[in-house]
């Protein structure tokens, strides 16, 4: 049994015996299966929602150990379902109901609380992973009388459900092929295909079975409540399906999507997930997204570990990237824990005999160079990302986003730059001053800043200039400018074909940040060197395991 997940399910009786023809089913059936589902997940973390006059089955039927009952009555779906009255007027509505032969009698249509009870299973995760009863880091919602169409055999025969956490690493749908009518369970077709940007929406997600990390559920919960706020405002309404599907379609960063057969029974995946083994579930649903991850480390496994255990707190970072730790190290006997770290958190060890900050930087542009990786980011050590309660950073900047790595890699995409500066703010500084200034040539100094071209004599000049942007842009929420951008080694996305301008098609036989510096800056200026900065400062320089600094080195 894994500990690591919590199943959300619940149980209704909403009036199916009175549902239009073809759609009627007693709540006794209902109740058979759902008493062999509670049986079946006997081994499991198991939250149930149920009306008060039915608890009892889960008492009969469940230790109380991992089991939690949450009461819920189906006059809530009236009077608390935030778009009760939407789904009211629309399924009444003769223009919605005469879109398909079938749909009057439909369960949307012929049953008041179908609909307001489907829509809330997202809502009733979410609230599962916010309290976090078990301390879990899954979740899925399974349908109460999911065992009409899966035999239950798979989850207390075959253990299924133990191969979960290896193989979802973000949320899971289960989608099915849908190529055909004029709508999508009532959802009008054209419609959807508008919103999700396609010419044809080809397959639904299902609702019987989903879920996934929980560092994913908050932001699709919102994106999901604010879809089908919309939609149902708009008028359009087909089932949580639909909403799901378009979800999929929108932010398929976000997702894992498993597709079964066309008749739209979910036991396919079950069954595809029984005749995997765990380490073939690793290798099949790896969500690798194009961009490699490099970490510079020195004599310090735990500062190592601290900064990955930050990262793994934003999706994407080390679950969907190819992880490389350079291992300058010059003590040996970290070099057995770091073996042990990398395998714990599937990053390539790399040994190296102390090749210096910038020794290592440069060595990293260079396997870089030999990867087939689209992207790659750099990291030191002690770079991490930032998990606090601040809001904002001494120059006023947010300190946290969203799904930052797939917003970066969308900034990328979408720019073209060739280097992409993390964060706004760092140790000495921050990115409004021109720090290439102290580093350039005079001539060059003289050049740019003719009117200001001296440096201090001592330290740093107050009035030093200050960088040139020339545009700001924003995605998804996330700002970031371009222009005069300065390099230096803090954590930064970098282009393939930046990484051959910054580091390849010219090499320093003993490079210091300060030399790169002063080249990325005349390369920028004469427009051959693309970069840009996050209007951000996510990122937490944190030096916690300290080591005598004659033993540093940069290159």
């Amino acid at each position: 049994m894994s500990k690591n997940i919590t199943l959300v399910t619940g149980i209704f009786d909403l009036g199916r015996d009175n549902a239009g023809e073809g759609f009627k089913r007693p709540f006794s059936h209902y109740i058979i299966k759902f008493t062999e589902l509670l049986r079946a997940l006997k081994d499991y973390n198991l939250v149930v929602y149920i009306e008060d006059r039915y608890k009892d089955i889960v008492l009969q039927n469940r230790s109380m150990h991992n089991t939690c009952i949450r009461i819920k009555e189906i006059d809530e779906f009236r009077n608390h379902f935030p778009f009760y009255d939407q789904v009211s007027h629309i399924r009444k509505s003769e223009a919605w109901l005469n879109q398909a032969g079938w749909l009057r009698d439909s369960t949307q249509a012929s049953m008041e609380l179908y609909n307001p009870m489907v829509m809330s299973k997202m809502f009733m995760l979410h609230d599962e992973k916010i309290r976090n009863q078990f301390n879990s880091e899954y979740f899925f919602w399974i349908d109460g009388g999911l065992t009409n169409t899966i035999h239950s055999g798979y989850f207390n025969h075959d253990k299924v459900l133990e191969k979960l956490e290896s193989y979802v690493k973000k949320f899971l749908f289960l989608a099915f092929p849908y190529e055909t009518g004029g709508e999508i369970h009532g959802f009008e077709r054209n419609k959807l295909n508008e919103l999700a940007q396609t010419s044809n929406v080809e397959y639904v997600c299902r609702g019987g079975f989903f879920g996934g990390h929980k560092d994913y559920i908050s932001e699709i919960n919102g994106l999901y409540y604010n879809w089908l706020s919309q939609t149902l405002n708009e008028g359009y309404m087909g089932t949580e399906e639909s909403i799901f599907s378009l979800l999929t379609y929108l932010y398929p960063e976000l997702f894992q999507k498993h597709m079964i057969n066309g008749d739209g029974l979910v036991y396919k995946f079950f069954d595809d997930l029984k005749n995997f083994t765990v380490d073939e579930s690793r290798i099949s649903l790896q969500n690798y997204t194009g961009t490699s991850l490099y970490v510079i480390t020195f004599n310090s496994p735990a500062q190592f570990e601290h900064l990955v255990n930050s990262y793994l707190q934003q999706p994407g970072f080390i679950r969907e990237t190819k992880n490389y730790l350079l291992d300058n190290s010059t003590d040996p006997l970290t070099t057995p824990i770091y073996k042990e770290l990398c395998e714990k958190y599937n990053f390539e060890h790399i040994k190296k005999d102390n090749l210096g900050i910038c020794g290592g930087r440069q060595f990293i542009a260079e396997h870089f160079e030999t990867t087939d990786s689209k992207y790659y980011i750099f990291l030191e050590d002690d770079m991490n990302l930032y998990n606090g309660d601040g809001i904002s950073c001494v120059n006023g900047f947010a300190r946290k986003s969203n799904n930052l790595f797939y917003k970066i890699l969308k900034v990328m995409d979408k720019e073209s730059f060739d280097f992409l500066k993390f964060s706004f703010t760092e140790f000495y500084g921050n990115n409004s001053t021109q720090w290439a200034w102290y580093n350039v040539p005079q001539v060059v100094r003289e050049r740019f800043w003719p009117n200001y071209c001296k440096l201090p004599r001592i330290g740093f000049d107050p009035n030093a200039p200050k960088t040139e942007f020339k545009n700001i842009g924003t995605l998804e929420g996330l700002s970031y400018a371009n222009g005069d951008i300065y390099y230096c080694n803090w954590p930064q996305i970098v282009s393939r074909e930046g990484n051959k301008r910054m580091f390849l098609n010219t090499k320093w036989g003993s490079p210091f940040e300060q030399t790169w510096m002063s080249f990325m800056y005349q390369l920028t200026k004469e427009n051959q060197l693309s970069g840009g900065v996050l209007l951000l400062s996510p990122i937490e320089h944190n030096r916690f395991d300290f080591y005598e600094g004659s033993l540093r080195k940069e290159n």
